[in-house]
């Protein structure tokens, strides 16, 4: 883009020294030079393309693996996406030869498995890759312990290419989705139901792909005995240590020996045979149903070669599957470290932050054109309809006015995505049309209310993301997944909650006669929640951001919104006493990432600019300016100084987090948070002027 435009940086370089003090016009070139930059990077279409991924144990292999056995990998990815998607995998590799879960993890058998996999069938021998990849790869895997200790999402995919069997498996039975049971579908965490629902599918036809030449050797690679004398169904059981973050429960086994040992050898007999091809079909119609949804992108990447491979099976010469092959391009980011798999795109969340970024410059002067596209894009993006049919039969919630992360063809609500979306739509209805174009019509925000009234659980009054929760705890006890936390239902979160707070005010602001009580309720509510779920530091753990950083800003921001402020109330005070506990020496803040999965506070060990931004925005919005603003001045020069010369800043650590252990790379970040920082900051505090 930057190219293709011929943007060149003219406004100077800014550094502050030791000892200076920051002027509003330094202040003011740094905001205008990350603005200037980050509007060069917009697309035509008017949200900001950028990267939104980090694992690298499960997304890219099983696209790989699936494509694979339907024998369209070369014609999807030719030798050049090849080349490029091995340098990925060769980029992230360990020193100790394994990949973990995630860029920065630490090296997992699930990890190195399906990238040492993943290399064989790129194309690459058993001791080839950069630096000899493949044979230190393979060397980890027998020295911990074989694929045999495999987490459980690697076992299904090494079963389905035929590198392991079924039989030493943990059951998946698809009869779950239509006869009744201890839990019904609907209370499931929508990504563990979309991902066990083709999962079930696959293990009911105990289907395996073509056992090729290459299957055979790779059988031979991994494992520390000939593959035919492995006892299969006594390692059913068998996870690395590296794996296991959420080790399997003693009810979890019982409840796995006992459909292994009694349920399954009757469905797999007749007459009972029957009800499993029943279920099969049954449970095809709802992958199906899912597909056609979301118009063949599907929830998110864990699912798309599932469900892609489910209807391969089903027909290999089927609408829907070439419907799936027309999307895998949907998931593909080339980077500079290679070619990997999104997690389906960020485009509607990273375009509201940026928007609101760009308002709090003031520079509407300069990004109006830039602005009007933005507006445009989210106007476009919101979802227009419901699923269809029967939305509780097919365990589906209503989405007609909520955003999605990424577009309205992803069809997924999002409380947060509606939120922050249509914050930016009631700002712009509050600007002139000429520069930021024509407001949306009321009739499409009152969806977007009804949507995230709807997403509120009436007890605690916190607001879920995806779905409404309210399913028992002790649900997660029969987690399948040994690398994930609370993945089994859906949660309450705080930023969903401060963003939903946000947006309601603001709507409420401008349209007060539209359910004005069951807004004021709502954020009575929500205000309690966040208030209740505060950490006895100070702090709020935050769910899809590293991480009491994160948390503590949104929480900071939304408790201000409804006027709760340092004076007025002790959470705000014992939040401001975190951010100013944790600042570094230098001035700036950094948070390991090391803090999800311990859910402790762990500190970097040195300045991160994302976090600097976001520390610096809670205390203003906690009215640390008035107070002292010696920290916040601190953290501003570290932006400053921290910005390279074209107006970018640089990339660093992770930011990203999903189910409490798996950290996501979002590229945006690096420019909306640090612009966003600045420009409140030279908003809201008083700084020298030479002219005054």
């Amino acid at each position: 883009f930057l190219r293709e435009k011929n943007f060149k940086q003219t406004i100077p370089p800014v550094k502050i020294e030791d000892g200076e003090e920051i002027t509003y016009e330094k202040a003011t070139a740094a905001v205008r030079r990350s603005v200037s930059f980050w509007s060069a990077l917009q697309s035509s279409h008017g949200h900001w393309p950028a990267e939104n991924a980090g694992p690298i144990a499960f997304y890219f292999p099983p696209l790989v693996m699936s494509l694979y056995v339907t024998g369209h990998l070369n014609t999807i990815f030719h030798a050049e996406h090849r080349r490029e998607i091995l340098r990925y995998i060769y980029y992230h590799q360990n020193e100790d030869g394994g990949w973990g879960l995630h860029i920065e993890g630490h090296s997992t058998m699930i990890g190195t498995v399906l990238n040492y996999v993943c290399m064989r069938l790129l194309g690459e021998g058993p001791d080839g890759g950069l630096d000899n990849a493949c044979e230190r790869g393979r060397k980890w895997i027998l020295d911990h312990g074989s694929a045999t200790k495999t987490a459980s999402w690697g076992k299904t995919w090494l079963a389905i290419i035929g590198c392991y069997e079924w039989v030493g498996s943990h059951p998946m039975p698809p009869e779950f989705w239509d006869f009744p049971s201890f839990m019904s579908p609907a209370e499931m965490f929508c990504y563990c139901r979309l991902t066990y629902m083709p999962m079930s599918y696959l293990y009911g036809k105990k289907f395996v792909g073509p056992i090729t030449p290459l299957i055979k050797q790779i059988r031979e690679e991994i494992y520390n005995e000939p593959y035919d004398q492995i006892s299969w169904w006594r390692i059913r059981h068998l996870c690395a240590e590296e794996d296991a973050h959420y080790p399997h429960t003693k009810l979890q086994t019982l409840m796995w020996d006992a459909l292994y040992f009694g349920t399954e050898p009757l469905l797999n007999r007749w007459p009972f045979k029957k009800i499993r091809d029943i279920a099969i079909k049954k449970t095809m119609e709802h992958i199906h149903y899912e597909d056609e949804n979301s118009r063949y992108i599907t929830i998110g990447c864990v699912e798309k070669p599932l469900m892609m491979l489910a209807c391969w099976v089903e027909d290999p010469n089927g609408e829907a599957f070439k419907k799936h092959l027309s999307r895998v391009a949907d998931y593909v980011w080339v980077g500079e470290d290679g070619i990997k798999m999104q997690s389906f795109g960020s485009q509607v969340w990273d375009c509201g932050l940026s928007l609101q970024a760009l308002l709090a410059s003031d520079l509407i002067d300069e990004v109006g054109p830039v602005l009007k596209k933005g507006h445009e894009f989210l106007k476009e993006s919101q979802i227009d309809r419901n699923p269809s049919g029967d939305l509780k039969k097919m365990y589906r919630h209503i989405s007609k006015g909520a955003w999605a992360f990424s577009d309205k063809d992803h069809g997924w609500q999002v409380s947060d995505c509606t939120a922050e979306s249509m914050k930016c739509l009631l700002l712009f209805a509050m600007m002139p049309p000429e520069i930021v174009g024509q407001r949306m019509e009321p009739e499409k925000l009152y969806d977007a209310v009804n949507v995230i009234l709807s997403l509120q659980n009436k007890k605690n009054g916190g607001m879920s993301a995806w779905e409404p929760s309210g399913a028992g705890s002790w649900l997660e006890l029969l987690n399948p997944v040994e690398f994930l936390e609370d993945l089994v239902i859906e949660y309450e979160y705080v930023e969903c909650t401060s963003s939903s707070i946000q947006a309601l005010l603001l709507f409420r602001k401008l349209h007060p006669g539209h359910r004005k009580k069951e807004i004021d309720r709502f954020i009575v509510n929500a205000t309690q929640f966040i208030l209740d779920i505060q950490k006895p530091d100070g702090s709020w753990y935050g769910n899809w951001g590293i991480c009491f950083i994160y948390g503590t800003w949104f929480a900071l921001v939304g408790l201000e919104a409804v006027g709760k402020t340092y004076e007025n109330c002790e959470a705000v005070r014992r939040g401001v006493e975190f951010l100013l506990n944790t600042q570094n020496e230098d001035g700036g803040w950094g948070e390991s990432y090391l803090s999800c999965p311990t859910k402790v506070y762990k500190p970097l060990g040195h300045t991160n600019l994302i976090h600097t931004s976001l520390a610096i925005m809670g205390l203003i919005h906690a009215g640390q300016v008035e107070r002292d603003p010696t920290p916040i001045h601190r953290g501003a020069k570290i932006l400053i100084n921290g910005q390279l010369d074209d107006g970018d800043f640089p990339q660093q650590e992770l930011m990203g987090v999903f189910m409490r252990n798996c950290m996501l790379h979002y590229s945006a970040y690096r420019n909306i948070f640090p612009t966003w920082a600045l420009a409140e900051y030279r908003h809201f505090v008083p700084l020298p002027s030479k002219g005054n």
